[in-house]
């Protein structure tokens, strides 16, 4: 009877290593996201107003006022306007280039000036 060896081959090495490889950027992604907890990163001052609670400026709901709004699924400037307490028409005025019946996820919203 012929000895029937198991040879190596490279794709059982590389396999396990692939799939290391591809679990730890998913893990970089969500840790370093910054989409998840609604910061989108761009409005440095809002890290500022968190650490700092007697300089925060905040609207009328009692949330900090940022700069810009990320649209999210189902928003509208009727609810950008309840979750930021910037009114409709401001949010009009400052984004005269945004189409509010077309809206884009992930479209950035000016808040104020």
């Amino acid at each position: 009877m012929p000895d029937r060896g198991r040879r190596f081959r490279p794709a059982h090495l590389l396999a396990p290593l692939a799939l290391l490889l591809v679990a730890g950027a998913a893990a970089y992604v969500v840790l370093n996201s910054k989409v998840a907890d609604g910061d989108d990163g761009e409005d440095s001052t809002t890290t500022v107003q968190r650490t700092t609670p007697e300089r925060t400026t905040t609207t009328p709901n009692g949330r900090p006022l940022r700069r810009f709004y990320r649209v999210r699924p189902g928003d509208s400037f009727g609810r950008i306007s309840e979750r930021t307490g910037v009114p409709v028409e401001r949010l009009e005025a400052l984004n005269p280039d945004v189409d509010p019946q077309a809206l884009i996820v992930g479209q950035r919203i000016r808040l104020r000036e």
